[in-house]
């Protein structure tokens, strides 16, 4: 028997959102998904009228969705904004290649200019490469550097005012529960800030941090989004997938659990004897650091990536 939707329009329900429970039909998920993002907008102040606003663009489901929806919002509520987009390519055969090629789909369905950034230009590696000097253990390390620094890199050639992340719920969850398990305090304070700073006071900001993963999937299904779904090659050795299992366990126990571990986070308060290490620009490429020599620059010393292949033969 079809079940009506809960927002009473008179139309049938034909999903079930992961997040609330309630029964909606295309249109009233469709706007209430598109609501709460507005909603993150406008509460967590992330854009000025006249920003430009480069959105970090993979080709997946959750960058697509970002762009998309910004895209719709900027239109529906004038927020006066220029979008962009802006890919970083790193080099990993069988994975960014095919990736890109959505991307480029991305900016025709959406007419947004597009600026693509390498690893091999700005680092002079590719994954491949890092991947074949020091293996599969712990590469996802050298990753997470060099793409978090190749954004603030491409913000600054697009002199934009703020990056836009599509770092979902789950993500932010899962950080934060990496966080614990490493007993990164500095790390866990600030992984659910919804805006953070990056090189020249360049901004950082999740539009999507309070989306569940499994509503922007669903959200990209009935609008019929290009995105790109096959997992990094180099992913099933990455620490953040043992945190993924464990949040999935747990929200098929309790849906909640995901914003339940994210307003955890974002209620810490640390005592005022805990020294805090200070956010600098590196002293060798003057990009964010918190430390004199930013990790980007010592992992590029010869020798670094030498001990790391070392390493990983003990």
């Amino acid at each position: 028997m079809p079940i009506s939707c809960s927002r009473k329009c008179g139309q049938n329900a034909i999903l079930k959102r992961p997040k609330t429970g309630h029964a909606l039909c295309k249109e009233c998920f469709f706007f209430a998904f598109e609501s709460e993002i507005h909603n993150t907008i406008i509460q967590g102040k992330l854009f000025r009228s006249g920003d430009k606003v480069a959105i970090g663009a993979s080709g997946g489901k959750d960058s697509t969705v970002l762009a998309y929806v910004l895209k719709t919002l900027n239109e529906r509520y004038q927020y006066g904004i220029e979008l962009f987009l802006l890919s970083i390519d790193e080099g990993i055969t069988g994975y960014r290649d095919d990736s890109l090629k959505t991307v480029q789909q991305n900016k025709d369905d959406y007419g947004l200019p597009l600026k693509i950034l390498s690893y091999k230009e700005l680092y002079g590696w590719t994954m491949d490469e890092i991947v074949s000097e020091i293996g599969r253990k712990n590469n996802c390390t050298f990753c997470g550097v060099f793409r978090r620094q190749a954004l603030d890199r491409g913000a600054a050639l697009l002199a934009v005012d703020c990056i836009a992340t599509g770092h979902n719920a789950d993500d932010i969850a899962e950080t934060v529960l990496m966080n614990i398990l490493r007993g990164d305090i500095a790390r866990l304070q600030r992984c659910t800030s919804i805006i953070t700073a990056g090189a020249d006071c360049i901004k950082r900001c999740k539009p999507l941090k309070y989306a569940y993963e499994k509503e922007i999937v669903m959200y990209a299904y009935f609008k019929q989004l290009v995105y790109f779904s096959t997992e990094c090659v180099f992913a099933p050795n990455a620490y953040r997938g043992h945190a993924r299992t464990f949040l999935k366990d747990l929200e098929k126990i309790r849906p909640s659990s995901i914003l339940d571990i994210i307003h955890s986070g974002e209620t810490l308060q640390l005592k005022e004897s805990i020294k805090l290490p200070e956010r600098r620009n590196c002293s060798r490429c003057g990009f964010v650091s918190s430390q004199e020599i930013c990790k980007a620059c010592i992992m590029l010393e010869p020798h670094y990536v030498f001990n790391r292949q070392e390493r990983s033969l003990l």
